[in-house]
């Protein structure tokens, strides 16, 4: 069968743009000789809709939505995800379904049969869906095919499919994109074909809504589970894929390394951000750091270099250095850049709290006072200019609370709040493989937040190479200090970062939405009490 993959961006609650786009691919797909053209799930209204699902009127729109998508085709069909009043007073008030929409007809609905574990409910379908039963088989143009949804690829879903005995398997899938996605994703969809003994299309969403990244990389996989075509990796992308074929088309590679993969999400999770927020410029502050460095690349790259303008904050203790390695930055990417120094309000801040602080030892308060500063002069630009800031912090900082609320935590946006340090370097080097971007200076020099002179991250935080594996073990992995000493970390290490992750939770719930890279991270995907005394 000639299937079209349909791999196409959805904005969420954007009804009218998404069905638009569903009835545009459908045409195109169907002028390219598509016998049947198959949409991600939830394609009707964009993932995850979340609590848009509370929304009576939300879902009868998207109902009607769907209505009219079948309205409009013809003889070539659509698969289309959409979200299914349940009709039982009994269970969760909604279906995850798709509609086989044909002839101007819904024909047929598929409805999906197990949410995800909920560890791994990123998009809280276990909230709003209720499972449905297996379902039968869809007939057309003389196949028998198997419609699935999401996680439905495994355990006893699979096995029901499979004595069905389908000619052809097909996935409707909103899958987010983190780091150790593949290549176990793909052996999963490889070895549901082998289970099915028959072609499996697999379709994804691509692109950023909120935090959450989707890559696309829809897949195609023959009877004996080798894959025959691949979408494209964070873009849009429609194809036609003949099923019968022993090889319809190369399998094109995703992007090679783990750092082009870390950056092509990143520029599409900070594009889509941005582009379905309103936002046509950003504002970022250039320290001369390796982190805002990043972020200002990021930036050009997604949002162009002409709608970006870095701001250098340079105080009474900021280095020349730093303000060097800011300027070449900037000149490097071809954005603009503007000077503020912040010397003169930091000296007038602490003359008004003198009386107040009086008979006290200087400490952090003092320290903050720059950080909060800059923070009110950046959300300042950002006000008047309709622009998105851009705030500049890792993962590895905001674990610790390496950051200063009100301060460098302003903006509307954490592009690599999900990126350890550690990860930030590697990725630095590898923006940099072709020619000095990054100035070199930015990834030699000890990293620092300049809080003070000759201050360096490493005086209060052990080495970045240490520091980030226990983060990941404590944070993504849920492995207790005891665990983490048996791996051979120094215990007092250890319990140092243990307690600074508990205590800084209330920071990171006032966070801005920090693009997700990882498996789990600072977010929605992580649930802790602010106030919770259980030390482990």
């Amino acid at each position: 069968m000639r299937i079209g993959l349909a791999q196409i961006n959805t904005t969420v609650g954007d009804l009218a743009c998404n069905r638009a786009k569903i009835l545009d691919a459908t045409r195109a797909l169907a002028a390219q000789g598509a016998q049947l053209v198959v949409f991600p799930e939830l394609a009707t209204t964009g993932s995850p809709p979340r609590d848009l699902l509370f929304k009576r009127a939300f879902v009868t729109d998207n109902e009607d939505s769907i209505t009219e998508i079948a309205a409009h085709t013809g003889p070539v069909p659509a698969l289309v995800g959409f979200a299914e009043t349940n009709p039982a007073r009994e269970g969760r008030p909604l279906f995850n379904a798709a509609a086989f929409c044909h002839d101007g007809e819904i024909r047929a609905i598929a409805r999906k049969m197990l949410p995800p574990p909920p560890a791994s409910d990123i998009c809280d379908e276990a909230r709003y869906f209720e499972p449905a039963p297996p379902p039968r088989l869809i007939t057309h143009n003389g196949h028998r095919i198997a419609v699935t949804l999401g996680d439905d690829l495994h355990g006893p879903p699979l096995a029901a499919l499979a004595a069905q005995t389908p000619d052809l398997a097909i996935n409707l899938s909103a899958t987010p994109w983190h780091q150790r996605k593949d290549p176990g994703h793909e052996h999963r969809l490889a070895a549901a074909a082998r289970a099915l003994r028959c072609p499996l299309v697999n379709v994804n969403a691509i692109g950023g809504n909120d935090e959450l990244i989707f890559d696309g990389q829809s897949l195609v996989a023959d009877a004996r589970g080798r894959i025959i075509a691949r979408g494209a990796a964070f873009a849009e992308d429609l194809r036609v894929i003949d099923t019968t074929a022993a090889a319809t088309q190369p399998a094109q590679p995703g992007p090679a390394t783990p750092e082009a993969l870390i950056h092509a999400a990143l520029t599409l999770g900070l594009r889509d951000y941005a582009r379905k927020s309103g936002f046509a410029r950003a504002h970022i502050a250039l320290s001369g750091g390796l982190d805002s460095a990043l972020v200002a690349v990021l930036a050009a790259d997604a949002l162009g270099k002409e709608n970006v303008t870095g701001i250098s904050l340079p105080s009474a203790i900021s280095s020349q250095h730093s303000r060097d390695d800011a300027l070449a930055l900037a000149r490097n990417l071809g954005i603009h850049l503007e000077t503020i120094p912040i010397a003169p309000a930091v000296a007038a801040c602490e003359t008004t709290l003198a009386p107040h602080f009086a008979g006290r030892p200087r400490d952090t308060a003092e320290e903050n006072i720059q950080a909060r500063i800059r923070g009110l002069l950046m959300m300042a630009l950002s006000n008047k200019t309709g622009s998105l800031l851009l705030t500049t912090g890792n993962k590895s900082e905001l674990a610790v609370g390496y950051c200063t609320l009100y301060g460098d935590m302003c903006g509307g946006l954490a592009v690599i709040a999900d990126l350890y340090k550690t990860q930030a370097y590697a990725l630095a080097r590898w923006i940099n493989r072709a020619r000095e971007i990054i100035p070199q200076n930015t990834i030699d020099k000890p990293p620092s937040a300049e809080l003070r002179p000759g201050q360096t991250d490493q005086d209060t935080l052990p080495p970045y190479e240490i520091l980030d594996p226990i983060i990941q073990g404590h944070v993504e992995e849920n492995q207790s200090p005891r665990e983490l000493i048996a791996r051979g970390f120094a215990a007092t290490t250890v319990r140092d970062i243990a307690r600074k992750i508990d205590l800084n939770e209330y920071k990171r719930r006032q966070a801005p939405p920090a693009l997700r890279i990882t498996p789990r991270a600072f977010g929605p995907g992580r649930r802790v009490p602010i106030v919770q005394k259980y030390a482990t």
